[in-house]
């Protein structure tokens, strides 16, 4: 039992050598502990270099109101054989004959309000002769096409159903890079699946897969099934409708594309109160203006476009305009190339006017053009 004591008597006096060692030449040591910051110092501005735990809450949110489209339809003739690749998983490839057979697909929607209006994607319903939605509690509702709008890929669908589900819908226009969004659809009709990534860009254009394209990248993992399906913020609100992936496999590659939300409630806003979307249109052919046009047109700059064609009598052609004229810019906007011009001419209702500069043998000319409607 002395021998013990002595022990913890010899040990207690060392712990006190030692505090007092540390008392006297380290203090910073016994204000951190006294402070609970520990080893690590806090970060300079005060920012926690985490993020949260889990998504569950944004899901939960956000997926009752993510809905599977089941779409068939009869492939006659030769039609049925040598069918070659497709953006939708068949699910049933049973020949009614030798020649017919019913290819049927799945895509996601996105309920998007109390009247039980849905987005998806054009491609996910087009040619469809039966079509059913499935909603997130199981049961299938047959849907009414409400009207398309090819030109984006969008299709506003609705449903008659006692009690569902619709989208808490954020602003596209706040996203930036670097920011958390995931992923919500059918892919390859496994079930409702959730995928995690983040904003990779925003306003990627020319990419053929639409006429009018102002997409945002991410790589939250989106497959065939995910299209029209939704793509929410960290909150669990709606920011865009899956579309597309750049692929080779037929999977992800971690580059897909979603049409801003912003983007989309225009469109179905106006499928609703018109059953079309009207966009403007000057019945001008155009061409982007690149450094040998513009050097054989005496133009130092190469932004601009080249009016290729002109329909007799449009609007480009009352206006004054003519072939070989460069549009230099629209509504006071300078014009890079073909895309900005037709997005810029789009966004004019029918009826409106529009301001043009452009240059015909260097010399400047200032005009106004009424825009018509844009052939549907």
């Amino acid at each position: 039992m002395v021998k013990i004591s002595r022990f913890f008597l010899q040990a207690a006096l060392a712990g006190v050598a030692v505090a007092v060692v540390v008392a006297l030449f380290f203090p910073g040591v016994l204000e951190r502990e006294r402070n609970g910051t520990g080893a690590l110092p806090s970060p300079a501005n005060g920012i926690q270099a985490q993020g949260p735990i889990s998504y569950a809450n944004a899901v939960g949110k956000a997926a009752p109101a993510v809905v599977n489209i089941m779409t068939s339809r009869v492939l006659e003739g030769s039609l049925a054989t040598g069918a070659g690749p497709s953006p939708h998983r068949f699910l049933d490839e049973a020949p009614h004959s030798q020649l017919d057979r019913e290819e049927a697909s799945l895509g996601s929607g996105v309920i998007m309000n109390a009247s039980g209006h849905i987005l998806t994607n054009h491609h996910v319903i087009e040619k469809a002769e039966a079509m059913a939605v499935v909603l997130a509690d199981g049961s299938a509702h047959p849907a009414e096409i409400i009207g398309i709008d090819p030109d984006t890929d969008l299709a506003v669908l609705r449903i008659d159903a006692q009690a569902f589900s619709f989208a808490s819908v954020g602003r596209s226009a706040n996203l930036a890079v670097g920011d958390v969004v995931l992923a919500i659809g059918n892919p390859f009709g496994v079930g409702q699946t959730v995928t995690q990534g983040i904003v990779s860009a925003t306003g990627r254009t020319e990419l053929g897969i639409n006429l009018f394209e102002d997409f945002i990248q991410t790589d939250a993992a989106i497959n065939p099934g995910n299209s029209g399906g939704a793509l929410i913020n960290a909150m669990g609100e709606l920011v865009g409708i899956n579309t597309a992936i750049f692929t080779r496999s037929g999977g992800s590659h971690g580059i897909g594309f979603a049409i801003p939300v912003d983007l989309a409630l225009d469109v179905m806003n106006e499928i609703i109160e018109n059953g079309h979307v009207a966009r403007g249109w000057l019945g001008i052919e155009v061409q982007s203006l690149n450094r040998a046009l513009a050097e054989s047109f005496g133009i130092a700059d190469t932004r601009g476009v080249i009016i290729a064609g002109i329909l007799s009598g449009g609007p480009a052609a009352r206006a004054g305009l003519a072939p070989g004229d460069v549009i230099l810019r629209l509504e006071g906007m300078r014009v890079s190339n073909t895309r900005e011009a037709l997005n810029i001419i789009a966004r004019k209702r029918p009826g409106e006017t529009i301001v043009i500069d452009a240059s015909r043998s260097g010399e400047i000319l200032h005009l106004e053009a009424t825009v018509d409607q844009r052939p549907i």
